[in-house]
């Protein structure tokens, strides 16, 4: 099967909720597994980082079962990838701006617990709206406005008394750093979720769910190699042996929480570039939203962290706004479908 959603109602559903399904694994599960390996023992950021898209070998799979049912039905002249030179060289610098936001993300997670640096990422949609209607004229209502205007204010809350969340044995200097670091990767990322939305619209070419697959391989290829040029500087490859032998839980698990690492956060950019194929960039940064009240409860539950007022109240008011954005969404929906209706009904009378 042809992965083609455009044109094709209950295919282009399909896939929005195959991607949903991806960016919930990744979105919850990446930044569990990465606080994983900084509490048992890991120190390494740009090898934290490079795992968050050195999973991109995967994505070669599906990419390999659809060129091999092109060729069964179109022959041997069956091109093995959809992308020409002027989308490759787009996918490219944005997998580059993605492999610095990995390490900007990576530096956060190292140094804050999972549910503070979680509720900083929630800020990423406003940054992703501002983006979004500046690259792609992306069309608001009073409800999405309400709705990017809580999570920020959600997210501005935890700047107070945050030195009371600071993990033992850390400078106020470090924790800070890490904030503003994540708080960076929150901005950075908010930024590429439009820019993909804009190079599907500018790409002059067909975009097929496959095609996207190889945009995602070659952002997440770019990203890696970003990455591994910190690696190289920063001597990580050297260091990777001796952190497996002294990490906590034992040398085995540490290579087992690597390559888990590395699958679950493909799953998330995956999931990310599916939804903004199938819906919009700014679909895609509220569903990362959305999920920001799951990863809370799993950090508190599998890391016992601690949970503040501040954190509380920021909760609140990220469900708040969730709860604004997906009632705008169905009240503007309803509108639609009953201005269809209205359209169509003088022409379903019939003539005496």
């Amino acid at each position: 099967m042809e992965l083609e959603a455009q044109g094709n109602p209950a295919m282009n559903k399909v896939l929005l909720i195959l991607s949903c399904i991806l960016l919930s694994i990744g979105n919850c599960g990446g930044p569990l597994i990465m606080r994983l390996y900084f509490i048992h023992g890991g120190k390494r950021v740009w090898f934290s980082s490079w795992l968050e898209t050195g999973g991109w070998p995967i994505i070669l799979f599906p990419l390999i079962i659809t060129y091999l049912n092109r060729r069964a039905k179109q022959g041997t002249s069956t091109k093995p990838f959809f992308m020409k030179r002027p989308l490759f060289i787009a996918s490219a610098v944005i997998g580059i701006l993605t492999g610095l936001d990995d390490y900007l993300y990576a530096y956060g997670v190292a140094r804050l617990p999972v549910s503070t640096s979680s509720l900083i990422i929630a800020s990423q949609l406003a940054f992703t709206a501002a983006f979004a209607f500046l690259l792609v004229k992306q069309k608001f209502t009073s409800y999405s406005i309400n709705a990017v205007v809580l999570l920020t204010i959600g997210a501005g809350v935890l700047a107070l008394h945050t030195s009371n969340d600071r993990p033992s044995g850390e400078s106020s200097k470090e924790y800070f750093a890490g904030f503003f670091m994540t708080l960076g990767a929150s901005a950075l990322y908010g930024f590429v979720l439009p820019l993909v939305e804009l190079t599907y619209k500018k790409a002059k070419q067909a975009i097929t769910y496959s095609l996207v697959m190889e945009i995602q391989m070659v952002m997440s290829l770019f990203a890696t190699l970003f990455c591994t040029i910190g690696m190289l500087i920063n001597k990580d490859f050297q260091a990777i042996p001796r952190e497996a032998r002294a990490f906590e839980l034992g040398e085995t698990k540490y290579y087992v929480v690597v390559v888990w690492s590395a699958i679950i956060w493909q799953c998330f950019f995956m999931g990310a570039v599916g939804i903004i194929f199938c819906a919009s960039s700014l679909l895609s940064g509220i569903v990362i939203a959305v999920l920001l009240p799951v990863t809370e409860i799993l950090a508190v539950i599998f890391f016992r962290e601690k949970f503040q007022a501040e954190k509380g109240v920021a909760l609140a008011l990220s469900l708040w706004g969730f709860v604004s954005y997906f009632y705008g969404e169905i009240k503007d929906d309803r509108k639609k479908k009953q201005t269809l209706v209205d359209t169509q009904l003088p022409q379903d009378i019939p003539k005496p």
